[in-house]
């Protein structure tokens, strides 16, 4: 065993459950592609000032969480704690909002950093697939978006989740909320941490004071709540019918999220078997980031889904993901000359797309087939001396037993019809 261990809050993925996490971002990002977004990545560390301006500087992922890098000289960089911001600023940068095309539709899987207290669900390392639509005000780009979001996880065989949608009100609304918010938190006795949030933004005193929630979210109504309009492709959330390409959401006048740029519509994906850590992903608009950054007025929308927070879901839920297995066909070489050939032909069945592998280290027949059985193979490839003199190799199915010689020369054609 190694002296040395994954850093506080880290995990690694091994085989074992790659299959898995690989599973879980492919089907996510799946429906994205076949609905015009293109994939971009973004350095893990950005200037500093893209997150204080963007995310907030009153949120806690700013305050608290980011790990932030010195370079020589006094420029200052942090780890990404979230996605968007990043991808905005690549898209300002490439200009990609002047080919015309708008909105610009970006989807990104990568890993985020937050120096959070450890626990089930909430890591410092963790991964996300996300998805941006930059540059249209159209509330059919929400709807889109959730929706695409709600395929994702049914495709996965997820049930149980329910989606959450609020709207944080626009450019009119939210400044008369924001002043009635504080008015009213000023007359409750805060602790100076609260009242510095209220005095920054008082929506981030909603996201973790839940005591004031009710008599707040009072105030949001009095004050012109924005309804969440347009997003004529999500029904009223009832009992969940039976899913026919229509969405349910359940309306909640609490939900924030812990983003300073969110306007307007928000959203969250939670999930009731994880316990505190329920939400599996979230998003919603955000159409004053582009400004806060440097960049001209382009109204947008995106999400974010957790990766490791979705395979829990599925642990929670009991569903199993079937993968293929590592490997095909395992090679078993009895002698030097069986060991020259078979090497050649599991190089050969690998260019060919089959997946192949081959028993290293001089291993005697037994302990051979105890690593093809091992591999999860469904043939072995088993060849001595009188094999290859007449030009032969053993094809052993190991779901069964039965054995069959098979010429060289045919050995990729047998082996392809056999794998179909």
């Amino acid at each position: 065993m190694s002296s040395f261990q994954a850093p506080k809050g880290t995990y690694d993925i091994l085989p074992a459950d790659a299959a898995t996490v690989l599973a879980v971002r492919e089907a996510i990002a799946a429906p994205l592609r076949r609905s015009g977004y293109g994939y971009i990545e973004t350095p893990v560390f950005e200037d500093v000032n893209l997150f204080s301006r963007g995310v907030g500087e009153s949120t806690d992922i700013v305050s608290k969480e980011m790990f932030t890098l010195t370079k020589r000289g006094s420029e200052e960089l942090a780890l990404r704690p979230e996605g968007t911001a990043s991808v905005l600023r690549a898209a300002l940068q490439a200009n990609l909002h002047r080919t015309g095309n708008l909105p610009v539709k970006l989807w990104y899987s990568g890993s985020q950093y937050r120096y959070e207290r450890p626990q089930k669900g909430r890591y410092r390392q963790f991964w996300q697939v996300g998805a941006e639509a930059i540059g249209a005000e159209d509330p059919a780009l929400d709807a889109e978006l959730i929706i695409l979001a709600d395929d994702a996880y049914r495709s996965l065989g997820l049930r149980n989740f329910r989606i959450l949608l609020n709207s944080l009100g626009d450019k009119q609304c939210r400044p008369v909320y924001r002043a009635a918010l504080q008015d009213f938190l000023s007359g409750l006795d805060l602790d100076a941490d609260t009242v510095r949030r209220a005095e920054l933004n008082p929506l981030r005193v909603l996201d973790r004071q839940a005591r004031v929630g009710a008599g707040a979210t009072g105030r949001r109504a009095d004050a012109g709540r924005l309804p969440v309009r347009g997003l004529q492709g999500l029904p009223r959330a009832g009992p969940r019918a039976a899913h026919g390409g229509r969405v349910s959401f359940e309306d909640d006048t609490k939900l924030v999220r812990g983003l300073d740029y969110y306007t307007r519509t928000t959203f969250e994906f939670v999930h009731d078997g994880l316990g505190a850590q329920s939400a599996v992903g979230g998003g919603g608009r955000y159409d004053g980031l582009s400004e806060m950054i440097g960049g001209p007025s382009l109204p947008s929308v995106g999400w974010a889904l957790g990766v490791d927070r979705t395979v829990l879901a599925l642990e929670a839920e009991g569903v199993v993901l079937t993968a293929p297995g590592a490997t095909d066909v395992f090679a078993v070489p009895l002698g030097e000359e069986a060991r020259r050939v078979l090497f050649g032909a599991v190089t050969g069945l690998r260019r060919e797309g089959i997946r192949a592998d081959f028993a290293y280290g001089g291993k005697g027949l037994k302990a051979a087939m105890k690593a093809a059985d091992r591999s999860g193979a469904r043939f072995a490839l088993v060849a001595g001396e009188r094999d290859l003199a007449e030009g032969l190799v053993q094809l052993k199915d190991l779901t069964n037993g039965d054995q069959t010689p098979v010429a060289l020369d045919a050995l990729v054609a047998t082996l392809k019809e056999k794998l179909k």
